[in-house]
């Protein structure tokens, strides 16, 4: 029996003695279990802008269905759709026979009413000569009446008096049909000028640069004269301006003061997976009522033609922003409730890992924020550690291990 006992004592020193590790090992595993680690981002200065995307559809800069001043029949057309056209360039001849026949109707009245301004000359000098004998024959017989009175009967010198004045009468007359005739040439000649001022109108010209997109007429077509915007006319082609394009914005409300002129933008085509450069040019100054946007207008340079009217945009409108700023990722603060509400900087509060490795929670202003990144305007400093994700079992000053993780870099 004692050396039972003396076996069961020594296994129970043995159990004991396992036992004793086991809950050492057990209680230094629990140790290290007790520091947790946590995703942190390091606050870093960076540029930071706060943008609205809106989307619009191409528009022509200008477009316009050319029409015929005057009424004819299609005689040549020189484009059709899709070509290219200057300033200036002849896109159509009219042709209208009559309009001949009115020149030379116009050209001869300019004619005859040279010919009657020749006649008026011509008796204008007749008038002048014979005021010329009639002033004479006056001055003699005066003259001989006071040298010798008595010689020349009176009534003789009044004759002669009379026939003086009714000859400067007649010259007169005489000059002022010069001056008439010579009106009516300048009456005529401005109706040759109109007339060949129609024909000028035969010729159909591009109002501007641009590229045909319709083409409403053919060779023999009756054109009528677009007189009026209301008209019913017939065009003869249709040409947009596409080498600078518009995009018409709904710009909300709560962006319409930070819309200036001379705005630069960034323009994204989706479907080209490329964006051009923008430019605010010209906005209507108030707020449509039912939408309570602002139309806003950008034009966009495309000289190579690469857009084209009815695509789709996306503009990047800047509405704030910063150079060199403090921020942290947005998963890393709780903003506080009221924001805004008095007019005073935002503020919220981060989870601070201290250098010794141990959580300090910490009041914060905050800037401008985008979908990933906040503004920090004061409460931290370049290069500190803030906890992103969930904060909800952390204790102030409890000791943690920072870890900055892939997803917390991407967030910044």
């Amino acid at each position: 029996m004692n050396k039972f006992a003396a076996a069961a004592v020594v296994l129970a020193a043995v159990f004991a003695t396992s036992c004793s590790h086991t809950t050492a090992s057990e209680g230094a595993n629990g140790a290290a279990a007790e520091v947790p680690a946590v995703a942190v981002a390091q606050v870093k200065t960076e540029d930071l802008s706060r943008t609205l995307v809106l989307t619009a559809e191409f528009k022509p800069y200008q477009e316009v269905d050319v029409m015929a001043k005057i009424a004819g029949y299609i005689k040549q057309i020189n484009v059709d759709i899709g070509d290219r056209v200057t300033q200036g360039q002849l896109l159509a001849t009219l042709e209208i026979p009559e309009m001949a026949d009115d020149l030379n109707h116009a050209n001869a009245s300019v004619e005859r009413s040279q010919a009657g301004v020749r006649e008026a000359q011509d008796e204008l000098t007749r008038a002048k000569s014979s005021q010329a004998i009639a002033d004479l024959t006056y001055q003699r017989l005066n003259d001989v009446s006071k040298q010798r009175p008595g010689l020349v009967a009176q009534q003789e010198i009044d004759d002669a008096h009379s026939k003086a004045l009714v000859a400067q009468a007649q010259t007169a007359a005489a000059s002022s049909a010069v001056q008439a005739a010579g009106e009516q040439v300048h009456v005529n000649q401005a109706d040759v000028a109109k007339v060949h001022t129609l024909m000028d109108y035969t010729r159909v010209t591009a109002p501007f640069e641009g590229v045909v997109t319709k083409r409403y007429a053919d060779l023999g077509s009756m054109i009528q004269a677009g007189t009026a915007s209301q008209t019913q006319a017939m065009p003869v082609v249709r040409i947009s301006q596409n080498n600078l394009l518009r995009l018409i914005l709904p710009v909300p409300e709560s962006a319409v003061p930070t819309i200036h002129i001379g705005q630069q933008v960034e323009v994204k085509v989706p479907t080209m997976h490329r964006s051009f450069p923008g430019l605010v040019r010209r906005f209507e100054d108030k707020l449509s009522l039912e939408t309570r946007t602002m139309n806003t207008e950008v034009d966009v340079p495309n000289a190579s033609l690469l857009l084209m009217p009815g695509m789709y945009a996306e503009v990047d409108l800047t509405l704030a922003q910063r150079n060199k700023a403090l921020t942290i990722p947005v998963t890393a603060v709780d903003i506080d409730a009221g924001n805004g509400s008095s007019g005073a900087p935002a503020s919220g509060q981060v989870t601070v890992v201290t250098a010794n490795n141990r959580i300090e929670p910490r009041k914060i202003l905050l800037g401008i924020e985008t979908a990933n990144a906040v503004e920090v305007r004061s409460g931290l400093n370049e290069g500190d550690m803030v906890v992103v994700g969930s904060r909800s079992g952390l204790q102030p000053g409890q000791e943690v291990k920072p870890k900055l993780t892939d997803v917390a870099a991407e967030k910044q």
